[in-house]
Formats: structure tokens, C-alpha cells, sequence
């Protein structure tokens, strides 16, 4: 196995059937078109890491068969649909009895502390909360033979980050990618990057912005996220140049990767 990155969830915050909408989409029996919060799993010969904890992360991890194993947890910001499934961990730390490693960097970590404060109340034997360990991320993080790369964007005016992983990024809810980053995603296999929908938006890629960043970047690969009901899967990768397509629920790419000489921690 070299690197494996599995979509959980490509939809964006409102998910896709969007509560009240009969749409073409929302309405869509293609299982492509269904969209929970965003997520990926990245599985390495000794590393199993999720970028993100959506709503749904339960769900996900269980119908992609993922559910067995988990090493750590990343949080690229603290906007809702990219944390509050995190107590979900709670399904892993039962069984290893060993708190989840959760990183992000300073800023997010005081929200993620707030918002789940209660996990580090004490609580009488038997009552089940989820063991987690907020960690500052640092610049790389390396878990097993995984080597990760933390990657400055921004979501309107917010830092938020994206991730390398050997030939592989992660840019999700993304406005601007600044050209120091831009360089650090050159030279990509994979690239999974926010194209929310066809209108202009304030804090993230439209389809056509994302489009000119990955004919910029020029990856072998792109997969979209993060989208909404206004994109109809097999309608819109007819539209789309070679090697780019948007993503769906569960879908699974591996990629070459070559271990990385740093050693575990």
C-alpha cells in the first residue's frame, strides 16, 4: 500500500440533500450526489490520521469500513462542520483506553477546548466521554511513516490549513492560497481542493477559481470538494478537463509514497 486517501465526506457545512430543498440534486437517486460534511482518511503501512471531525464522521467511518483503527486527528479550523463529530472518537477511545491525539494550531485549539470542555470534566466511573488530547501542530507532524505537512490558506480573512502529504494536498475551505503555499503544492499526484459551487462566494473557490488554481498547479489528479447542490455529479465532470472530477462520498485513491526517513513519534 503506498498512500491511501479516503473522500468521508466532500458536501458542503448545509450537506447535500440540503434540508427543505427538492432540487435535481438533493433529490438525486445517484449516490454520488449525496454529500456529508467534509473529511478525509489517510491510511499509510503504519499511520491511520483524519483530517477533520464533521457531524457525520460516525457514519463515515463505519460505511467506509474505517472504523477500526485510528491514530490521530487533524482540525484545519473550528468552523462547525469540521469539528463537532469529534466527540465521536469517543467510539475509539473506549477500546484502546488511550486518549486521541487532536492536533491544530494555537488559535483553534482554544475554540476546540471551549466547545468541548466537558471532556475534561471529572465524571464518576462508568459515564462515557471520549479521551482527547489537543495538541499544537507542529511544522512536520510526524506520526508513524507519515510525514505531514502544515499549509497556510485563508477562508475569506481567516487562517485556516491545508495539508501536504508526500505528493498529495488537502485544501478545503479555501478564498486564497498565498504563493509561499502555492509553491508547496507543486509537483502533486493528488490534489483535493474547495470548489463549492458554480456563483462566486466570499471565502471559498467557486468552480471556475478552482479550476485555474489546479491548471495552475497542474497535479496528475484533482478532485473538487466541499460542494454544494448546485453541482450535479456526472453533469458537471462532463464539463470538467481530464484528470479533474468532482469528488463522492466514500471514494478511494491511493497513491505512490515513499516513507518518510523521519522517524516515528
Amino acid at each position: 500500500m503506498g498512500l491511501r486517501i479516503t473522500v468521508l465526506g466532500c458536501g458542503t457545512s448545509m450537506g447535500v440533500p440540503q434540508i427543505g430543498c427538492r432540487c435535481a440534486v438533493c433529490t438525486s437517486s445517484d449516490p454520488r450526489n449525496h454529500r456529508t460534511r467534509p473529511a478525509i482518511h489517510l491510511a499509510t503501512p503504519q499511520a491511520r490520521v483524519v483530517i477533520d471531525a464533521p457531524p457525520e464522521l460516525r457514519l463515515q467511518l463505519i460505511q467506509t469500513g474505517l472504523d477500526d483503527h485510528l491514530d490521530a486527528l487533524l482540525i484545519t479550523h473550528t468552523h462547525a462542520d469540521h469539528i463537532m463529530g469529534l466527540d465521536d472518537v469517543r467510539g475509539f477511545t473506549l477500546r484502546t483506553r488511550t486518549p486521541m491525539p487532536v492536533y491544530a494550531e494555537s488559535s483553534a485549539l482554544d475554540d476546540l477546548k471551549r466547545v468541548f470542555r466537558y471532556v475534561f470534566f471529572p465524571y464518576p466511573p462508568g459515564v462515557s466521554i471520549p479521551q482527547i488530547q489537543f495538541l499544537e501542530l507542529p511544522n512536520p507532524l510526524q506520526i508513524g511513516d507519515m510525514r505531514i505537512e502544515p499549509l497556510r490558506v485563508f477562508h475569506g480573512e481567516m487562517p485556516v490549513l491545508a495539508f501536504r502529504v508526500g505528493n498529495f494536498a488537502y485544501v478545503t475551505d479555501v478564498s486564497y492560497i498565498p504563493p509561499e503555499t502555492f509553491e508547496r503544492l507543486q509537483g502533486l499526484d493528488l490534489l483535493i481542493l474547495d470548489a463549492l459551487r458554480r456563483e462566486p462566494h466570499p471565502t471559498h473557490f467557486n468552480l471556475e477559481q478552482a479550476l485555474a488554481v489546479a491548471q495552475s498547479l497542474q497535479p496528475k489528479h484533482t478532485l473538487f470538494t466541499h460542494l454544494t447542490h448546485d453541482l450535479e455529479y456526472s453533469q458537471t465532470n462532463a464539463e470538467l478537463p481530464e484528470g479533474m472530477e468532482l469528488a463522492y462520498d466514500g471514494q478511494v485513491v491511493e497513491i505512490p509514497y515513499e516513507v518518510s526517513e523521519l522517524q516515528s513519534v
